[in-house]
């Protein structure tokens, strides 16, 4: 297994971050491996905030389901969708746009989260490790005032990056899924309830699979924050639904 193969596979989420800064050339880094990603006609349909506002990442930890890691984090980038500047682009050079559509915002979300991506397997390569915070999809309301999203640009993901604890760099990485569950050949395949629990056996651990998978739907897909991250994403869509 080469370099590359083994940081992918050797990467996990992080919460817990050294009191250590991240060097500006490091920081540089990140950014730059993460404006080189792959791109939808190389529009980079994106725009990177840089959280440095120490008081919007406060906030931010408490908006995004109350996680006190988010505002200890030396480094807080929010990946956002954004139609908005081709728009604004299109209108200064004189063209006739239509107005953003669905599709439109589904090609940027690929794009904001591939560039996202970028940055955080540039981060494990330097030592920096990383966590995917999806909760800024919540609160439409708090966050576009917040951070002066227009109508066009939606935040498609968080990161925190920060030095990892020794005790993080020791936790074993969770498991992932048997290739053979994941990989379909052609064409979709639908799973028999046998291979679903065959494939979930390694989360549900010494509980009883269906008490494991009841528990794992009421806190999660269920959940309050779920379901304030549908209703979110539903007054988010509303722009390109016009």
């Amino acid at each position: 297994m080469n370099e590359v193969l083994a940081q992918l596979h050797a990467r996990k989420s992080v919460r817990a971050f050294l009191d250590k800064p991240i060097a500006p050339a490091d920081k540089a880094a990140i950014l730059e491996a993460a404006c080189a990603a792959p791109t939808a006609g190389n529009q980079q349909l994106y725009t990177i905030l840089d959280i440095t506002d120490q008081a919007v990442k406060d906030t931010l930890a408490e908006t995004c389901d109350h996680q006190p890691f988010i505002a200890k984090a030396p480094m807080v980038l929010i990946f956002c969708a954004d139609c908005q500047k081709w728009q604004d682009a299109f209108a200064a050079g004189g063209c006739q746009p239509r107005n953003p559509a669905v599709g439109d915002l589904l090609l940027a979300f690929c794009d904001a989260n591939i560039a996202a991506q970028n940055a955080v397997t540039a981060a494990w390569s330097l030592g920096i490790a990383s966590c995917y915070i999806g909760d800024i999809l919540e609160q439409c309301e708090t966050h576009r005032k917040l951070l002066h999203l227009p109508e066009y640009v939606v935040p498609a993901a968080m990161l925190v990056f920060g030095w990892p604890t020794d005790q993080q760099k020791e936790r074993e990485k969770p498991r992932r899924r048997a290739m053979e569950h994941i990989v379909h050949e052609n064409a979709y395949r639908h799973m028999d309830g046998a291979e679903l629990e065959a494939m979930l056996a390694d989360n549900a651990g010494p509980r009883p699979y269906a008490e494991w998978l009841k528990a794992f739907c009421d806190r999660k897909y269920n959940s309050e924050f779920s379901r304030e991250m549908s209703r979110s994403a539903a007054e988010y869509l509303k722009a390109f639904q016009r």
